[in-house]
């Protein structure tokens, strides 16, 4: 904790304020968002399409908005994207308290969305910029142990609250969304756009994501990570499955676990693992052992569980084991992949990079995760984990290739087109 606060002092005011509002936002979106289903399904009587309709817009609304939003950022300015997408969600969320026809609850679903796609990349832009080359790296290490945190507060706070109603969730967490927009309003340094000179914006636009297009680099280092989004997403559905597996209609306690050990060993292991890796690997090797490490995070889960009360120990085990591992594999790469991702830009236009970089990565995701479905509906027990480990292993193995032959290196006739 000493290491944590030296660290966090060692930042601007702009910085350390983008951290706590890191922790403030994901608080208040897991206070709200695991109950949602529930409160759609058992609390509004809604069909499970409508439900699915309803957490498929917000998804769809968010990834595929990323990239406008960070392209608004980068022309008008972060703080004002930062402020309109906290603005946005506490409208969301108060929303989702208020009412309860279809129609309502998708708009509200679909602002709750393009609210994460306004201040995503606008945040971690902001943070590049504020941390400057030399502390990029410390900085996304310490922002990480505040996103953390926060989703691992957030649904103990959310369940505490729904002893009351879940009116009681929505309105706090839009409580927290409406202050944290009145904070950043007075306390959040402006940062300005670059000057875009007399072009006009269509066509400047047009001009940065033909510049993303083009910049080769970029595009093959995000997909060499889409691996790492698809292996971490499986703490919400691969590891749930399994939980069911083991436990039938008592598994939420067991999944509630799961979610909490994969948030402690974000927390506790984020510095140490990037003070390692600082002092003994160069970041694409860092980022290269992260996603082979997240990849060997499912292989405790290989053996068939067993019946009985040791089975399920042993199954609750593996089942923990492999939240940690995810967690520390994703530590130990993302300061370096964000990091990386702003030097493959020029450090030119960050926040639009950052936005068609989350847009990949949730692509991704949603293929992904309809790929592990169908592997689980094969019912070859070991085949989901084995071709998970595969993904890491891969990704891996691609990232080490694109270290050792340059291609993580700006090409100068590449980031020429995005002045």
């Amino acid at each position: 904790m000493k290491t944590l606060r030296a660290q966090v002092a060692s930042f601007s005011p702009g910085a350390r304020l983008l951290m706590a509002n890191q922790f403030a936002i994901n608080l208040g979106f897991y206070m709200l968002m695991p109950y949602l289903a529930d409160h759609l399904a058992h609390g509004l009587g809604l069909a499970a399409w409508a439900v699915g309709l309803v957490l498929g817009v917000r998804n769809l609304s968010q990834q595929g908005m990323f990239l406008v939003g960070g392209t608004l950022a980068d022309r008008y300015g972060c703080k004002p994207m930062i402020m309109a997408g906290c603005v946005l969600r506490t409208v969301a969320f108060a929303l989702l308290g208020l009412v309860d026809a279809l129609p309502a609850l998708i708009a509200a679903s679909a602002l709750t969305g393009l609210a994460g796609a306004l201040f995503n990349p606008a945040v971690r832009a902001y943070l590049a910029a504020e941390a400057g080359e030399e502390r990029r790296v410390e900085a996304f290490a310490v922002f990480n142990v505040f996103y953390q945190a926060g989703i691992l507060v957030g649904p103990l706070a959310g369940l505490a609250l729904l002893a009351w109603d879940f009116r009681a969730v929505c309105g706090v967490s839009a409580a927290v969304f409406g202050l944290l927009a009145l904070g950043q309003a007075r306390t959040l340094p402006a940062r300005p756009p670059v000057d875009r000179g007399t072009e006009p914006a269509w066509r400047a636009v047009a001009t940065d994501w033909r510049a993303i297009a083009l910049n080769r680099p970029f595009l093959l280092f995000s997909a060499a990570m889409t691996g790492s989004y698809i292996l971490a997403f499986q703490v919400y559905l691969a590891l749930p499955l399994r939980a069911r597996e083991l436990f039938g209609d008592r598994s939420g306690l067991i999944t509630g676990v799961v979610f909490a050990v994969s948030a402690l060993a974000g927390v506790s292991g984020q510095l140490k693992l990037t003070g390692w890796a600082k002092r003994h690997l160069p970041g694409p090797r860092a980022i290269v052992w992260g996603l082979a490490l997240m990849g060997a995070a499912f292989l405790p889960l290989l053996p068939d569980p067993h019946g009985g009360a040791l089975g399920k120990a042993a199954g609750a085990a593996a089942l923990a084991a492999c939240a940690a591992l995810l967690a520390w594999g994703g530590a130990l790469l993302y300061p370096f992949e964000m990091d990386t991702i702003v030097r493959l830009s020029g450090e030119r236009r960050v926040a639009t990079y950052y936005g068609a970089y989350n847009t990949a990565s949730g692509v991704a995701i949603s293929l992904g995760n309809l790929a592990v479905g169908a592997l689980f509906d094969v019912g070859v027990a070991w085949l989901p984990w084995c071709a998970m480990t595969g993904t890491g292993l891969v990704c891996a193995t691609a990232m080490a290739w694109l270290h050792r032959t340059g291609h993580l290196t700006p090409r100068p006739a590449t980031l020429a087109t995005t002045g």
